[in-house]
């Protein structure tokens, strides 16, 4: 049998980093508070209060899981090769080898955590697409981003709510709104914001063409409860109710229930048309303003910090990070990181993971 003793020792401290850097002691102690406070027989009394603290006791206790998890694995391979050692048995060699390689795959995805270091990764993402240059081609392009982002969410098993969409006048949309719930939906998103670039032979060009054409993505952190960090004054907003619309224009409602709050000292626009009733779509739409304005705050912050301190790594990124070619070979392209892949329609069916994780790699080094 071969040995297995440096795979075996490259998982214990693969292992041993894990504890690090997810801080699992404090995390247990954490739990041991948490299991506290969610058997209090009063904890529902406050229900947004409540579901921060479930909120928190399941992603505690799922990462002490996790590593209890993985640590018990790795025991059963050491002591599974040991006594395979000791007894001469070959026949254990090939459960070795995809042990080991399954467990390495598994300390891949986890160390990913460690790559995120913003107040607000773990939280979901509001996101909205927009339309740029390239006409007819551009808003096509905007909804294949949108159809893009969606089946990688749904790849992830992340939860996907599409709040507003305004249809392109030939084909395509405008715009969408949609706010993407799942652990590290921002942090992953917040690699994606900027200008996306197509080259393709354009659909709607009847010389056949090649077209080159501009959606851009924005995103921030979206957060139930924004009470304690955004007043919003309501003598600020001006609020217009209109029908639902679905693409092609056609109304999906009959009554005025979709909801466009505008806010006057900053000209931030909001709308959502999704939800059963304007009480709702205005709900969601507050909502989702006030994550722009917590964002506008914390840019606002960053800003005279950068002015003090001097200009940041974020600050020199150009808005245009990523190329997509399809005409006259194929090609995705980070600009940032400079990765790259030949699979361009993979990416646009929301394989994206491998260009998010370069980014956050890439994030960490520069950084420093």
């Amino acid at each position: 049998m071969r040995d297995f003793t440096d795979e075996l020792r490259a998982l214990r401290r693969r292992l041993t980093e894990a504890e690090t850097y997810l801080d699992i002691e404090g995390k247990r102690k954490r739990l041991a508070d948490l299991e506290g406070e969610v058997g209090r027989p009063d904890l529902w009394d406050d229900p947004d209060a409540a579901r921060k603290v479930t909120t928190e006791y399941t992603r505690v206790g799922d990462d002490v899981k996790v590593l209890g998890d993985l640590a018990g694995r790795v025991e059963d391979i050491e002591t599974l090769h040991q006594l395979g050692v000791e007894e001469g048995d070959d026949s254990v060699e090939a459960e070795l080898e995809a042990a080991a390689v399954d467990l390495a795959r598994q300390f891949d995805a986890l160390e990913l955590r460690s790559l995120f270091s913003g107040e607000y990764d773990e939280h979901d993402a509001v996101c909205e697409i927009h339309a740029g240059a390239g006409g007819t081609d551009a808003q096509d392009w905007a909804e294949m981003m949108l159809r893009m982002y969606q089946r990688w969410a749904e790849r992830r098993g992340f939860g996907f709510e599409l709040d507003d969409v305004s249809p392109g006048q030939e084909a395509g949309i405008l715009s969408a709104t949609f706010i993407v719930k799942g652990r590290y939906a921002y942090g992953l998103l917040s690699g994606e914001q900027g200008t996306h670039r197509l080259v393709r032979i354009s659909p709607f060009d009847a010389q056949a063409r090649r077209q080159t054409s501009f959606a851009s993505l924005e995103v921030v952190p979206f957060l139930e409860d924004l009470s304690g960090e955004v007043d919003i004054d309501e003598k600020d907003l001006r609020i217009d109710t209109y029908r639902s619309s679905g693409a092609g224009g056609q109304h999906v409602n009959v009554t005025d229930s979709a909801v466009r709050i505008t806010h006057l000292p900053t000209g931030i626009v909001v709308s959502c048309q999704n939800e059963r009733s304007q009480m709702q779509n205005k709900a969601r739409a507050m909502q989702v303003l006030a994550a722009k304005l917590a964002e506008r705050q914390r840019e606002e912050r960053a800003k005279q910090l950068e002015e003090i301190s001097g200009p940041t790594t974020q600050a020199s990124w150009g808005t245009q990070i990523r190329s997509y070619v399809q005409a006259p070979y194929q090609l995705v392209k980070d600009l940032r990181t400079e990765h790259e892949t030949g699979n361009v329609q993979a990416v646009i069916d929301g394989d994206l993971d491998e260009l998010m994780e370069s980014f956050l790699r890439w994030r960490r080094v520069q950084e420093g």
